[in-house]
């Protein structure tokens, strides 16, 4: 059991690292939940830094999902509580990293890694419907939600595990409390769609 635990807790750590925060730092000095909407993720980093950065940081962050579930399935084995629990420490660090003052992003590029890992098929299908509902909406954070929300719904009609289908829904649960004020703003036709500049102010240059 002890051993059980320690992974989950380097899974909150691994989960902890901020590839957006560190790559912009990096590049050009700043922090950058001091730009753009705020939000240390793979999204804002886009905004305020372009494509180049943005897709290195959406990588890694879902390596960080990938390597968290499959921490806990060497500990635990596959499909278990243990493999569940890694990927939504992994989220829950990358939402509240313990290295940057609690100040994290909204876990989607890790939860895409988390759930790609423990039921792949309903991911993928989900994946497919939260891109194609992006393209045609351009609001990443709807395609997000999307892809939470189905996947657990999708998982329901595979030869799934009970920590497997229970987990998505927990990791569903977080999405949607994440994006709160972005539910509010897609309804109110306020929420900033992929591809819009930020203020030159809230821009790094």
């Amino acid at each position: 059991m002890a051993f059980e635990l320690l992974v989950i807790v380097v899974s909150y750590l691994l989960g902890s690292v901020s590839f957006s925060v560190l790559l912009v730092r990096l590049l050009k000095g700043v922090d950058i939940r001091q730009y753009g909407s705020g939000n240390a993720g793979a999204t804002n980093t886009l905004r305020v830094m372009g494509k180049g950065p943005a897709i290195l940081v959406l990588v890694l962050d879902v390596l960080k999902g990938i390597a968290a579930v499959w921490l806990g399935t060497w500990a635990g084995g596959w499909g278990t509580w243990v493999a569940v629990a890694c990927g939504i420490a992994a989220i829950i660090g990358h939402n509240w990293p313990l290295y940057f003052h609690f100040r994290g992003g909204k876990g989607i590029a890790t939860t895409i890694g988390v759930m790609a890992t423990l039921c792949f098929w309903p991911a993928l299908i989900a994946g497919i419907v939260a891109i194609v509902a992006i393209v045609i909406t351009k609001y990443v954070s709807l395609g997000s939600l999307l892809f939470v929300a189905l996947t657990p719904v999708i998982l329901i009609f595979t030869d799934f595990t009970a920590p497997e289908l229970w987990g998505s829904l927990i990791i569903a649960l977080f999405a949607f409390w994440r994006h709160r004020s972005n539910i509010v703003k897609i309804s109110q036709g306020r929420e900033n769609k992929i591809g819009s500049k930020v203020k030159e102010g809230n821009r790094v240059v």
